[in-house]
């Protein structure tokens, strides 16, 4: 890793040497249609310093990133490294600089492996000695990684330490990071602070994006926020709050989202007994008795760490696989276990699966088209058997308008969207069908304070309605604040559950460990 000492010194006729910015972006301007995403933004980092860039969904982070990056060219403004001025044409050459970059949406082949995936994105060969330092790269810095697995087989957290892991194999001096712990445990947000803490010691500098501002605080040196593609302010993260620092980015203050209250007393609308499912694949967690009931008006929590059976329960609930006993798994009193997607829609099932780009949205469609593929089931939407773009068009506006989604409208594509954006349209399009039963995966994955609380609401508003919510998150502080009921799943075995404003999250710590009481 770089040391510290690498970073330019300039000399002044009339003082000490003092350290040239490592990375200094001056005037960065970016307009695409009806949309000025990036105005006049200047920024500078420091090697050995950790730098925060902040901003709502849409503000223009993403778009700056991937300018310093080589994935976008400016409109105008210029570049200089190490006091030099550079054109970043391209991510090779970025590289060659020494800038790597975590995305937030994962570049991946699900058919290879760890090793040969890692071998792609670095441009060598997929051999015993790459193989080797990604063991020792991974042991390391506590990101425990087996080179053979295939990727199909990773939870997301695993899928984000090969990207993490194939940045630092090819030891960087400036690193960007795209909400790196949306996916991980408080334990696994502990291990990566430690690295990258350790890193910056090295000399490394850290471009670090996030939404939690906890995390922000803790963590980073200083911080650059924008608001509608411009920068707004410059702030110390530790002198501030996270609440202040949440006003710089949305430009007023952001209410507390409200508590949930006892727990509910309604029918049972989602209902698992003596739920099992033996995983098909050899890295894959079985389902082993799981026993749960949701009632009407009520909103449970799952805790669990990555890779405990989280994505094989989502894919049993969803209809991606089929039970051999269709009573284990009840919707408003109707077994479901053998039933397809479509069908438990139609009986009042909604869900939003963890990945968005790829599995709840098509990249490569429209919003319209994406509104289309999952509400036709449960929405009007066809005329004669044939699709009404008209509806799908006119229900798509819908979310957009209610849960202030930033695009250009129900034509954009998903894969334009910001992740945060994208998420708000995803859970949206779920929420508007009315569900009866809603089953949501890292509801507020990569979205800001504003957001979070918005899709907090409407879920909680759902309930009210209700409809019987089920989350599963690794977000301990997300399942504290939304759930009535929270209990943790370990090795595909679930806990007992418990009235979350009766425990802490040191006890749902416990029971995400595989403690069952």
């Amino acid at each position: 890793m770089p040391e510290s000492s690498n970073s330019a010194i300039a000399s002044t006729s009339s003082g000490p040497l003092e350290p040239v910015a490592l990375v200094e972006m001056q005037g960065i301007s970016k307009a695409y249609p009806g949309c000025l995403a990036n105005d006049a933004i200047d920024i500078s980092l420091q090697a050995g310093r950790v730098h925060a860039l902040l901003g709502e969904n849409g503000a223009g982070k993403s778009t700056l990133v991937k300018i310093l990056y080589g994935l976008l060219a400016s409109d105008s403004g210029s570049i200089r490294w190490q006091g030099k001025p550079v054109d970043i044409d391209s991510p090779a050459t970025a590289r060659e600089l020494g800038i790597a970059m975590v995305f937030q949406h994962f570049s991946l082949f699900d058919s290879l492996s760890v090793l040969e995936n890692i071998a792609l994105g670095m441009d060598v060969d997929a051999n015993d000695r790459l193989r080797q330092q990604i063991i020792d790269v991974s042991q390391r810095y506590g990101l425990p990684l087996d080179p053979e697995r295939s990727v199909y087989s990773l939870s997301v957290g695993e899928r984000q330490r090969i990207e993490i892991i194939r940045c630092l194999l090819q030891e960087p001096r400036l690193l960007i990071m795209d909400e790196p712990t949306s996916v991980l445990t408080p334990a696994e947000v502990s291990d990566l602070f430690d690295t990258l803490e350790r890193l910056a010691s090295e000399g490394l500098a850290i471009l670090y994006i996030s939404h939690k501002l906890e995390e922000i605080r803790r963590l980073c040196d200083e911080a650059t926020i924008l608001r509608a593609g411009r920068k707004v302010a410059e702030a110390d993260p530790r002198a501030e709050s996270a609440r202040s620092l949440a006003a710089l980015m949305m430009g007023s203050d952001v209410p507390p989202a409200s508590i949930r209250g006892s727990v509910a007393t309604g029918e049972v609308l989602l209902s698992l007994e003596g739920l099992s499912h033996v995983a098909s694949d050899s890295h894959g967690i079985s389902l082993h008795g799981l026993d749960l009931q949701v009632r009407a008006g009520e909103i449970v929590g799952i805790a669990g760490v990555a890779g405990n059976g989280q994505d094989e329960l989502m894919q049993v609930l969803i209809g991606e696989t089929r039970l051999q006993r269709a009573d284990s798994l009840m919707v408003c009193g109707r077994a479901v276990g053998r039933l397809d997607p479509g069908e438990r829609r139609r009986l009042g099932l909604c869900c939003v699966p963890e990945e968005r780009l790829g599995h709840a949205a098509v990249p490569t469609l429209s919003l319209s088209d994406n509104a289309f593929l999952t509400a036709h089931h449960r929405k009007p939407m066809c005329n004669a058997g044939l699709v009404s773009h008209k509806l799908s068009r006119e229900f798509a506006e819908q979310i957009i308008e209610r849960f202030k989604v930033r695009c250009h409208g129900p034509g954009s594509l998903a894969s334009s969207l910001s992740g945060g954006n994208l998420q708000k349209f995803i859970v949206g399009r779920e929420i508007l069908q009315s569900p009866k039963v809603l089953v949501v995966s890292q509801p507020t994955w990569g979205v800001d304070a504003g957001a979070a609380n918005a899709i907090h609401e409407a879920i909680q508003a759902l309930a009210n309605e209700g409809a019987a919510v089920l989350i599963v998150s690794q977000d301990l502080d997300e399942l504290m604040q939304a759930s009535n009921r929270i209990g943790g799943l370990c090795a595909g075995r679930l806990s007992a559950f418990f009235p979350t404003l009766e425990t802490t999250v040191q006890k749902v710590g416990l029971l995400m460990g595989g403690s069952h009481s």
